[in-house]
């Protein structure tokens, strides 16, 4: 089966062709700056690249350039779109409604659209691509894959807030946890490397956007970020944790709605501590030189380190910490800051193998009694799987 897999957001459209159950990717590709005066379309496979610049006005002009670039007589990885059985779609946020991968369906993008007040970046943009799919392959079952439903696992004591009930009753503010399909995945992977069907472990999402997740028996039991994905770890431009009345003190101080949302989700985080850069890579260059740039590369590390010991409390101890995202799988110097000192904890740090990175690759001794990898995520395969799963069943 041939399952196409979309990442819609708000002005671009990233897609890859999956040939399944295999999982060999047949070409991927992009559409970019949707809605503005100088779109973007390039597409990569075996036979070739394309690339074309053109005003694209909307998601339905984008989706028809990707067919288009699919069936390309010369270069595109397909000779016709009836040759895909389905289509997967990202979809961030699907609440308490959804616990797991779903064909979509008119009371499925209902929830979609209900929960566009906790993901109106990402929501919206996710059922435009998904109602644009439909239109476009009106015969081809299209299945949603949320971010969120790996973490339904997670028990009422941990995604629940100590604020007045009824919030939780009217509006239902309590955790809900991003990240889930890279977890998922990295979770399924380290139960296959250290072979063990259900393993306890902590998987470290480490990326411009950042999340932990605590894994107990192969389900997520708590994680770091909550009823938006600004809560938890330091990030690129996001502050994580931090003590919610100074929102109360800043108000007092002339500061409206609007500009606190984009102060903590926007200007805050590494760009906002080292006023340079949201970029871990630009901050790790300057950071000898650069007092900010060294605190604001400190305050990530203890952030998650904190984090890691938090979970392992959680979990009497784990099996493995794993290491994902683009900061996890290739920030050498970052890791090392983040495991050296954990040997009492139970992970003894190998710095030889914290060398390698991008690849799957141990990080811990031999003798370590908690194990630590580095396990490259892929949520688009994720997404095609259970897109072939569920299309198969239909």
């Amino acid at each position: 089966m041939k399952i196409l897999v979309f990442n819609c957001g708000s002005s671009s459209i990233k897609y890859q062709l999956f040939e399944m159950p295999g999982g060999s990717v047949l070409g991927k590709g992009m559409v970019q700056r949707i809605g503005e005066g100088n779109g973007e379309a390039a597409q990569k496979s075996n036979h070739g690249e394309i690339h074309i610049e053109k005003k694209i006005s909307d998601h339905k002009e984008g989706l028809a350039m990707i067919g288009q670039m699919l069936t390309d007589p010369g270069k595109g990885p397909l000779k016709s779109l009836s040759e895909i059985s389905a289509c997967g779609h990202r979809v961030v946020h699907g609440g308490e409604a959804v616990s797991g991968s779903v064909v979509i369906t008119p009371e499925i993008k209902k929830i979609i659209s209900e929960y566009s007040d906790l993901a109106p970046l990402h929501n919206p943009p996710n059922l435009t691509g998904i109602e644009e799919a439909e239109s476009f392959m009106p015969r081809v079952p299209q299945i949603a894959v949320f971010d969120t439903a790996f973490h339904q696992s997670i028990p009422r004591r941990a995604f629940h807030y100590a604020v007045p009930y009824d919030l939780y009753e009217k509006f239902k503010v309590r955790r809900y946890g991003f990240h889930g399909t890279s977890h998922k995945y990295v979770a399924e992977r380290a139960a296959e490397i250290l072979n063990k069907k259900e393993p306890n472990l902590i998987t470290c999402h480490l990326g411009n956007g950042c999340s932990i997740a605590c894994v107990k028996d192969g389900k997520s039991i708590d994680t770091s970020m909550g009823l938006t994905p600004l809560e938890g770890l330091v990030m690129g431009t996001r502050s994580g944790d931090f003590d919610p009345a100074i929102i109360f003190y800043l108000e007092r101080k002339g500061y409206k709605t609007n500009e606190l949302d984009s102060l903590f989700n926007k200007k805050s985080g590494l760009l906002g501590v080292s006023g340079l850069s949201n970029d871990l890579r630009d901050l790790e260059e300057k950071a000898a030189g650069n007092e900010r740039a060294a605190l604001a590369l400190e305050i990530f590390a203890y952030r998650v380190k904190k984090y890691i010991g938090a979970y392992l409390a959680v979990l009497n101890g784990c099996d493995a910490v794993i290491f994902t995202g683009g900061i996890g799988e290739n920030g050498t110097v970052m890791r090392k800051r983040i495991l050296t000192g954990l040997d009492t904890c139970g992970i003894i740090f190998d710095e030889a193998r914290n060398k390698i990175s991008g690849k799957e690759t141990p990080l811990h001794k031999d003798n370590s009694p908690i194990k630590a990898f580095i396990i490259p995520t892929n949520e688009e395969l994720a997404i095609a799987r259970d897109t072939y799963n569920l299309a198969g069943e239909k």
